[in-house]
């Protein structure tokens, strides 16, 4: 029986996230782990009195502190651009390319001399702990997508399929084409384009490709993909032997309805997280 576009969305969730989805405390640590040493030499610099001074003769002293500068600023670049009135400079901080009376203009203009002297901070081990957890909010997205993989990965393994074996984790299609010996040219604009699946699960008749991501909120990158995905639904289907499946979910899809299930007009092999849970891997991987 064909399913209903209006019943199906209405299944989808607002969030899949877990308790370790919203910060990665063990990747924080081991970023400030890392340069513990050079922060604790550059703490000597809290409440100075003559820290320009200071900071000189600290960076003389202590060069190994240098590459420590960006995150104090929450930038994980190790080259930092800026331009005023005076001019512009490109400051190098993976190595100590400039004198300490230049590095002593960046950390006085951008405003860290003053964060430093004037007691604002009382420890650069805690304050770049709270810049770490700061800057690990935005992996929240990677991590959202990883969530979503591994939950289908577990279905897959759920419905007898071992890893490496008969089902096959991010495969490009030029190693689809060399495993399997299947043209998929059609795809890759004659091998001009390298897409990557991120699962491939081989049975005795079938090869089926697989894409899988949530989205919680919003964006134009939802109308993009639902006609991509359309797009590569059309091209796969005429490859004898090859069936393309798409599990998506997430309350972000509503606002993009329209195209997703102009996508799901056309696509049978479209499912989300209630249809796993009902068994759908079972059933469909035969």
């Amino acid at each position: 029986m064909k399913r209903k576009f209006n019943e199906w969305i209405a299944t989808f969730r607002e969030s899949i996230a877990g308790y370790d989805y919203y910060t990665d405390f063990q990747k924080v640590y081991a970023n400030v782990d890392a340069i513990k040493i050079p922060l604790n030499i550059l703490n000597s610099l809290v409440g100075s009195k003559n820290i320009k001074d200071d900071f000189i003769r600290l960076i003389k002293n202590y060069p190994e502190t240098v590459p420590c500068i960006p995150i104090l600023l929450a930038v994980r670049a190790s080259q930092i651009y800026a331009i005023d009135d005076s001019g512009e400079m490109t400051y190098i901080f993976s190595e100590k390319k400039h004198t300490p009376e230049e590095y002593a203009v960046f950390m006085e203009k951008t405003g860290l001399f003053t964060l430093l002297s004037e007691h604002i901070i009382r420890d650069l081990i805690d304050y770049v702990t709270g810049v770490e957890v700061g800057l690990d909010s935005n992996g929240r997205k990677n991590r959202g997508g990883h969530v979503m993989e591994n939950l289908v990965e577990k279905y897959i393994q759920k419905a007898g399929f071992i890893k490496g074996q008969d089902y096959f984790k991010e495969m490009y299609i030029s190693e689809i084409q060399g495993k399997f010996g299947i043209d998929m040219s059609m795809v890759s604009n004659d091998g001009k384009a390298e897409k990557r699946f991120d699962f491939v699960v081989k049975t005795m008749t079938q090869l089926y490709v697989i894409e899988t991501n949530f989205y919680a909120s919003s964006g134009s990158k939802l109308n993009e993909t639902a006609r991509s995905y359309k797009t590569l639904a059309n091209e796969i289907e005429n490859i004898p032997g090859v069936t393309f499946v798409w599990f998506t979910d997430g309350a972000g899809w509503r606002s993009a309805k329209h195209n997703l299930e102009e996508t799901f007009d056309v696509l049978d092999t479209i499912y989300n997280i209630k249809d796993l849970e009902d068994g759908i891997a079972q059933k469909l991987f035969v």
